[in-house]
């Protein structure tokens, strides 16, 4: 039974509905199909996989360190990704990962959870990063 790959992230937030459309507007992620849950909540979609689950919460969640630090999306379109992010007002702060050249751009959502959104070295070069 090997691994294969990160299926989801699952997010909990008192923040449901500006969560989604945070992953929508600045990701560019669908609002999709959901099982009927007793809960409310909402699965965020790239293509055919839902990649982000949310939970929502009735009250604040109070934590004093996350026990999870970020998690890492994949893509290409590195000047479409940057224009979406500034176009929204989003701070980020882009990254070589040494020895790898992969290109991080860090942000975080309207939750406060780190999100980075990684890039090839080639696709990074060419947008002079």
């Amino acid at each position: 039974m090997p691994l294969q790959n990160l299926d989801h992230v699952n997010l909990r937030t008192d923040n449901l509905e500006a969560m989604v459309d945070w992953y929508q507007t600045v990701l560019g992620m669908d609002n999709g199909a959901r099982p009927p849950f007793p809960f409310p909540g909402a699965w965020l979609y790239v293509g055919n996989q839902a990649v982000v689950h949310l939970i929502g919460q009735d009250q604040q969640i109070n934590t004093v360190e996350p026990r999870i630090e970020h998690f890492a999306l994949t893509a290409t379109g590195l000047p479409e990704v940057v224009a979406r992010l500034e176009k929204a007002d989003v701070s980020y702060q882009a990254v070589r990962v040494p020895g790898l050249r992969v290109l991080q751009i860090n942000l975080f959502d309207c939750d406060g959870n780190h999100i980075h959104i990684d890039f090839s070295p080639e696709e990074a070069d060419a947008a002079g990063l």
